[in-house]
């Protein structure tokens, strides 16, 4: 059965880039997973961060989905704590009136940012997740009781639908949420030291349909790196490392070339620390990373599965997605 594929762009910021050319080439990668099959490119919110680009996701989207035809385009996902429910409304039922059914809006509940950004952000407490959800869902559908001091307040245009709403995740609780909500999860393994099929399976075994969820639908993220060689895709990879071993530390810098993380002094905390991190990332050639993608779908179930690759160099970057996707497409297992 084929695995559908999708994109999760952080809009990543390489030194020596700047971030108003990482967010101008968001069109190339969105236009090459089109042509590509890809079939979702979302975009992270993240904030005051000199590595990623998507601080406004909700702009991207208008801009990528504009620069393309067929591929859906959504975030990946607003953090909600950080808006305020009728505002994201609004945003998206404007999206969707530009682009009918090609939108998404994917929800998570962390800040997506360092304390003190939070705190300029005005973030709101993640575990109100459930009530802001509510709110969200009122506003849209014009739907607050009269007893509500909402009452009357809605999202416009209110002849655009809501996109279809993802909850992100990495857990049994935000799993639950979504299934009792009739919402799509997302899973992200690319960051999670969890296992994903624990949570996968308690979302399908509590799934209540809804009309935009006739059948529950999982994506699972994954890390990967792709290059014509193992060694080429190892070399591209050390970026990603020491750019997670900076965060570790509060170091928010730009994403490292690979000479820099080779030249980087590592100490053996580093390197054990690192060791356990590169099982995160799935790294190698396309019959390599396609194998590991497809154990991780077997592993956890998953109905979908959205990439991101943060590479240093624009160009590698874009082929490692054309790598992937023409490794699945030339795979008979993976046949329609």
């Amino acid at each position: 059965m084929k695995t559908p594929l999708s994109i999760l762009d952080l809009a990543p910021v390489g030194e020596g880039d700047t971030a108003s050319a990482a967010v101008r080439r968001t069109v190339e990668l969105a236009r090459l997973g089109e042509r590509l099959g890809y079939v979702r490119h979302w975009f992270a919110e993240h904030h005051s961060m000199p590595s990623v680009a998507s601080s406004a996701p909700e702009i991207l989207i208008a801009h990528v989905a504009a620069a393309t035809q067929r591929i859906r385009v959504g975030a990946g996902g607003i953090m909600l704590p950080n808006h305020r429910p009728l505002r994201v409304a609004e945003m998206f039922h404007t999206l969707s009136a530009l682009h009918p059914g090609r939108i998404d809006l994917g929800i998570g509940r962390a800040p997506g940012a360092d304390p003190a950004t939070a705190r300029a952000l005005q973030a709101g407490n993640g575990s109100l997740i459930g009530q802001m959800l509510g709110e969200l869902h009122a506003f849209s559908a014009n739907a607050h009781p009269d007893t509500s001091r909402f009452y009357g307040i809605h999202a416009e245009p209110a002849d655009a639908l809501l996109p279809p709403i993802w909850l992100l995740g990495s857990s049994g609780a935000s799993a639950r949420m979504a299934a009792a909500a009739g919402l799509g999860y997302s899973f992200a393994a690319h960051f999670s030291t969890t296992p994903a099929a624990p949570a996968l399976a308690q979302y399908r075994a509590h799934f209540r349909p809804s009309p935009a969820f006739p059948t529950a639908h999982t994506i699972l993220g994954v890390s990967a790196v792709c290059a014509d060689s193992e060694a080429e895709a190892q070399r591209l990879a050390t970026s990603m490392e020491l750019a997670w071993l900076r965060f570790q530390r509060n170091q928010f810098l730009p994403l490292p070339s690979p000479e820099t993380a080779l030249a980087h002094p590592y100490s053996d905390d580093d390197i054990r620390a690192l060791q356990q991190h590169r099982a995160l990332t799935i790294v190698g050639t396309p019959e390599q990373v396609r194998a590991q993608i497809q154990t991780a779908v077997s592993d956890s179930g998953a109905d979908e599965v959205m990439i991101v690759s943060n590479i240093h160099d624009p160009r590698a970057r874009l082929r490692s997605y054309e790598l992937i996707a023409q490794a699945f497409a030339a795979d008979p297992d993976n046949a329609a």
